[in-house]
């Protein structure tokens, strides 16, 4: 995790704990300058060595603000921050995964019932307590108990994005170590699984646990859980799990190909073995000798059983045994395929830089054309970031000047909202001066099969809506999405020219990715954008990429990869 990441998660903290104490403004102004803090193109710390007068030119940041941001570098907490977490000694981030239970009710419930975990909260709903404290009900009671499941299983995983960019950064510190021939990430990281469980690193090294010492000196290391010659693992100050195993280079690739999973397909791998007469271990590939056939490479692997390579995001024993056996694996969608963003915000809703500085960036990554798709009023938008109809019509003026000084094509769209029954926020007639509209779901989140499912069918035969943005409305470790019946918006999006999307952003990855291969299989178009509210989150669409190929995604079955003559014969 970044320092940006850490100092804006602190001050998100702060804001919470005050809010649950019900005091007034301050919860705004933290939430705002950790907003900024995450959105920062270099590291605050680096900011912090200029001194405090340039912490305070970040947008949000004040005096108090920037001082708390300076005590966390220097010594690794916030003295406010402790006093709080004594005062209200509550765990915040597992109670307000609860549906329904923001940091105010959090603070309610912990003065009327002393709640102060999840447990406690399961235990007081159970016994009908919840529904005597002012403020809340027996509908507001069952909520909790229905939703206290998902919040469990919430917190025992962590963001794909926060997992891999630790896991990235401790391979790269193990790239320069001479003892260390490979280093790989394994496991349900490797597949690209949208929330991780523990971080799985697999070392091939001839020295095994004299590598701890190593391991030991990274700052991620907060503590040791146990330190041995073939295994090592350690948990972070942010409570994620990394393990390390330590294999032989000779067999490197058959513990690979065993600890990258997933169960159901290492089950047919197996099969197919023994079908051979062959027996598949972390160890290798063996006869019934027991002589070592395979094993250096994962390719060996597979092709003792008669099986090409297969890309680890589609190992989920979903048919690609079958698709590999017939020759019939797709050609995977790569990063290097895409060619623009269609979902882009910037200053005008509630991004945080210009549309010319928005370009600029894009055109610093490569990509042939950018969307911009503020958002608009209507629900579940915060008041006054929506733009309005009139205000939309405005915007085109700052769009066609951006397309005069580049070489990116700019488009110039809107992220108009879906309301309950299926209905776009924005007039009929604006949308017809627009070259892209995206409709997506933002309020009404809790509905049932049925209703979601209509909804978005009503919303994508709109004439004038080209994508259907996050469709589930989803935000993982938060709230599940709606439960819509993929098959049936994917048939119908595909009929009507309408591209699903992937939103690439760390909480979202939505659609995840066996609703991608659905929605393939049907025929459909899906768009990889980005949601992007500061340019150097245009760099999130690797996350979009290796969902979608988790969904079996090629290059023909994704918008975005297209060129934007292609992408302009789809949305006109």
């Amino acid at each position: 995790m970044s320092e940006n990441d850490a100092v804006a998660n602190r001050l998100d903290e702060i804001a919470d704990l005050l809010e649950a104490m019900d005091v007034d403004f301050k919860p705004r102004a933290y939430r705002r300058a950790a907003d900024h803090i995450r959105e920062l193109d270099r590291p605050v710390e680096q900011i912090a060595t200029e001194g405090q007068d340039a912490l305070e030119e970040i947008e949000g940041v004040g005096e108090a603000i920037a001082e708390k941001i300076i005590e966390y570098l220097e010594t690794g907490s916030i003295e406010e921050l402790e006093d709080l977490r004594e005062s209200l000694p509550v765990e915040m981030s597992a109670l307000t995964r609860v549906e329904g239970i923001g940091p105010k009710r959090v603070g309610m419930l912990y003065e009327a019932l002393g709640i102060r975990t999840l447990d406690e909260l399961a235990a007081a709903a159970e016994a009908g307590e919840i529904q005597t404290v002012p403020g809340f009900g027996e509908k507001s009671e069952q909520n909790i108990l229905d939703h206290i499941p998902f919040a469990r299983q919430a917190a025992k995983r962590h963001l794909l994005y926060v997992a891999r960019s630790l896991a990235d950064e401790i391979l790269d510190e193990f790239a320069a170590i001479d003892a260390v021939d490979r280093c790989e990430v394994a496991g349900s990281i490797r597949r690209w699984l949208p929330t991780i469980g523990d971080v799985d690193i697999l070392i091939a090294t001839d020295v095994g646990g004299s590598l701890t010492t190593t391991i030991e000196s990274l700052a991620f290391a907060a503590e040791t859980i146990e330190a041995g010659d073939r295994k090592a693992s350690y948990r972070t100050e942010e409570g994620i799990r990394v393990d390390f195993r330590f294999i032989e280079p000779s067999v490197f690739g058959a513990a690979l190909q065993y600890f990258t999973g997933s169960k159901h397909h290492n089950v047919q791998v197996r099969q197919r073995a023994i079908d051979r007469g062959l027996k598949v271990n972390e160890y290798g590939v063996f006869t019934g000798t027991d002589e070592r056939i395979a094993g250096e490479t994962e390719e060996s692997v597979y092709e003792v059983v008669d099986l090409p390579w297969m890309a680890p995001e589609i190992r989920e024993g979903r048919g690609e045994i079958e698709a590999a056996d017939a020759g019939a694996l797709p050609t995977l969608l790569e990063s290097s395929d895409m060619r623009g963003d269609l979902h882009v915000h910037s200053d005008w809703s509630d991004g945080s830089m210009s549309i010319a500085d928005m370009v600029d960036a894009a055109d610093t990554l490569g990509l042939e054309y950018l969307a911009i798709t503020d958002h608009a009023t209507g629900p579940g938008v915060v008041a006054g970031t929506g733009v309005e109809d009139a205000e939309l019509l405005r915007q085109r003026e700052e769009i066609d000047h951006a397309n005069q000084s580049t070489d990116v094509t700019v488009l110039h769209g809107v992220e108009a909202n879906i309301d309950a029954e299926g209905g776009i926020s924005v007039s009929d007639a604006v949308l017809e001066e627009l070259d892209i509209v995206i409709a997506s779901p933002h309020a009404a989140l809790t509905q049932d099969r049925e209703q979601a499912t209509e909804r978005l069918l009503h919303a994508i035969s709109h004439p004038q809506v080209n994508i259907i943005g996050h469709p589930t409305g989803r935000k993982l470790g938060q709230r599940p999405g709606l439960p819509i019946d993929i098959e049936r918006v994917a048939k119908a999006a595909a009929s009507q020219h309408v591209a699903l999307e992937v939103n690439s952003h760390p909480v979202r990855l939505d659609l995840e990715g066996e609703a991608v291969k659905t929605v393939i299989e049907h025929g459909g178009t899906i768009a990889i954008s980005t949601d992007a509210h500061v340019g150097h989150e245009l760099e999130l669409i690797r996350y979009g990429v290796h969902t979608a190929r988790r969904g079996w995604a090629e290059p023909s079955n994704v918008l975005t990869a297209w060129t934007v003559e292609e992408v302009r014969s789809f949305i006109d």
